[in-house]
């Protein structure tokens, strides 16, 4: 046998085994499903399918925020969100020449800042938009008030007349008061007021019918009902011997943002018709009173919000004895799994921990909602005697910054710029078309986290006690987004110490005075003030004021 046929022998055998082994393979493999549904298809799918090896005109950059971010899993129970993925992969199906490029970004100013002021930022961002407020001079941020006063497009070619969005894009958005409210100091709107959140208080129903307690309906009736849960111990369920819990679970950010508001507006609301300067006739019909920044700058200047200010100083001393209440750590602690494990009987949270509590089928209790008391004269003498306003709103807030006028030259006039950018226009119609309801269901209702703000868009059962919250009036004003990230800051790390008890009131008071002082001062860096217009309304509100007590030393 020559060379040849030994070699091709050789080889045969090969082929033929290495065949035998790849039936036995097959053999072995499960049966092949089938091809997955469209819209069963996993997200990277729902993302890349459509858009392999084709040009496009526009790549649009969105950060929608965590919580629709596509292919996440809240709170790791669940499947991974779609919801946003099918609605993008629909708008890039109406416009081949778009692909949308979801990102996801650091919640932090210096980011924004960096990325902004380098023009690298996304088109799309969600940021809360007082934070956007102090840098509207510097034209990173396009102006929304044209498309949201015009018609939505999507809406218009459906060609009913009576739909919310025929007329104007506006007309869609139910929370009128919070969305339209949103308009900066200079009068514009740079918000896509996306959903809406509200905080609540989360309570264990086991622990409060053991202890015979009901949602109180004042402040001195939720501290007695703290009081009781302090001192009373109770064996939660799932459990055999009996314990003291923590009435209140809070951290130190709720306590400087969403409690120094509250408190705020129970001590100050009354004074709004002396001291609430500025109506801007676009927001006024809207926020029913609101203290910008340079009303607060000036108010400042007349001793409001000093030692000299009694309610400013009230303010923290019941802040001080809510503190007393609630867990010793409030820096950085666990507060859900303090809540699920029952070491606590209640938690301050917004309402989209109720998807997690809902979805636990290890929960051991039953758990319900009720929002904060309003304060009367048992709490103090400055009581404005009014519900506790809404200190949510807003959730997903949606700004287009200057990357979306990208194709224009940079030298040209800004107005301009928005004026005859193509690429701006294909960013707000993807944003109309995310507004479209039955596009909108589809990435809001995938599951209880924000409530719904389109019209023909119901909030999900299990969201209602929320949704009832946010019926109340919008807070006299938001302390930790009026200034700027230091004075927020010093703020929080000067609050969390007088309440750990490292600093006395003395000595909050006068850090705090302090750190008004420069943010003010830095306020005016920034911005132009119209003291001439402040000095004539205070001045015109002199008589108001003279029917007013326990205001600060020599007011008038």
């Amino acid at each position: 046998m020559d060379d040849n046929k030994i070699r091709f022998g050789r080889i045969f055998r090969i082929f033929s085994l290495a065949c035998f082994i790849a039936l036995g393979v097959w053999a072995l493999l499960p049966p092949e499903e089938d091809a997955p549904d469209e819209d069963e298809a996993p997200v990277d799918i729902l993302e890349r399918q459509d858009r392999r090896d084709r040009d496009v005109d526009y790549v649009i950059r969105f950060s929608p925020g965590p919580n629709y971010m596509p292919g996440s899993v809240p709170y790791g129970i669940g499947d991974p969100l779609r919801g946003l993925a099918r609605v993008l992969r629909d708008f890039e199906r109406r416009f081949p020449d778009t692909r949308v490029e979801v990102m996801t970004t650091p919640g932090t100013r210096e980011y924004l800042v960096t990325q902004l002021s380098s023009g690298q930022a996304p088109d799309i961002i969600n940021v809360n938009v007082e934070d956007v407020w102090v840098d509207v001079q510097k034209e990173w941020y396009i102006p929304l008030d044209s498309f949201l006063e015009s018609p939505n497009e999507f809406i218009r070619e459906q060609g009913d007349p009576d739909a919310p969005g025929y007329e104007q894009w506006w007309d869609m958005f139910t929370y009128q008061a919070i969305s339209r409210g949103k308009a900066a100091p200079d009068g514009l709107m740079y918000c896509i007021s996306f959903d809406m959140v509200e905080t609540g208080i989360y309570y264990n129903k086991d622990v409060f019918r053991q202890l015979g307690l009901e949602p109180p309906d004042t402040w001195a009736e939720f501290t007695d009902l703290m009081q009781t849960i302090q001192g009373t111990p109770v064996t939660p369920p799932g459990e055999t011997e009996p314990r003291t819990i923590i009435p209140m679970l809070v951290n130190a950010d709720m306590m400087t943002d969403w409690c120094h508001d509250l408190f705020f507006d129970q001590l100050y609301y009354s004074l709004l018709p002396g001291i609430d300067l500025m109506q801007d006739p676009l927001r006024e019909g809207y926020l029913e009173g609101y203290l910008d920044d340079v009303e607060l700058y000036f108010l400042f200047q007349q001793g409001f919000f000093t030692q000299a200010d009694k309610r400013y100083r009230e303010l923290f001393e019941i802040m001080y004895d809510f503190r007393q209440y609630c867990n010793q750590n409030i820096a950085s602690p666990d507060l859900v799994r303090e809540f699920v494990t029952q070491r606590g009987a209640m938690l301050w949270m917004p309402c989209v921990l109720t998807y997690r509590l809902k979805a636990d089928r290890a929960l051991a209790f039953d758990w319900g909602v009720f929002y904060l008391p309003q304060f009367t004269e048992e709490t103090t003498r400055f009581a404005s005697n009014t519900p506790m306003c809404v200190i949510g709103g807003s959730a997903a807030q949606f700004e287009v910054t200057n990357s979306a006028i990208s194709d224009t030259p940079a030298g040209m006039p800004f107005e301009e710029r928005i004026a005859t950018s193509k690429r701006l226009r294909r960013v707000m119609q993807l944003l109309q078309f995310l507004c479209v309801p039955e596009n909108y269901e589809r990435i809001v209702n995938e599951y209880e986290c924000f409530l719904p703000n389109i019209k023909g868009v119901e909030a999900l059962p299990a969201l209602e006690s929320f949704e009832e919250i946010l019926q109340r009036r919008y807070t006299t004003t938001k302390w930790a987004f009026t200034f700027d990230l230091k004075f927020y800051e010093i703020l929080r790390r000067m609050l969390e110490l007088y309440l750990s008890d490292g600093i006395d009131l003395d000595g909050f008071m006068a850090f705090q005075e302090d750190n008004i002082r420069a943010a003010t001062e830095n306020l005016l860096v920034r911005k132009p003030v119209p003291h001439e217009k402040l000095r004539e309304a205070w001045d015109a509100r002199a008589h108001l004021r003279d029917e007013m007590k326990g205001l600060p030393d020599g007011v008038n």
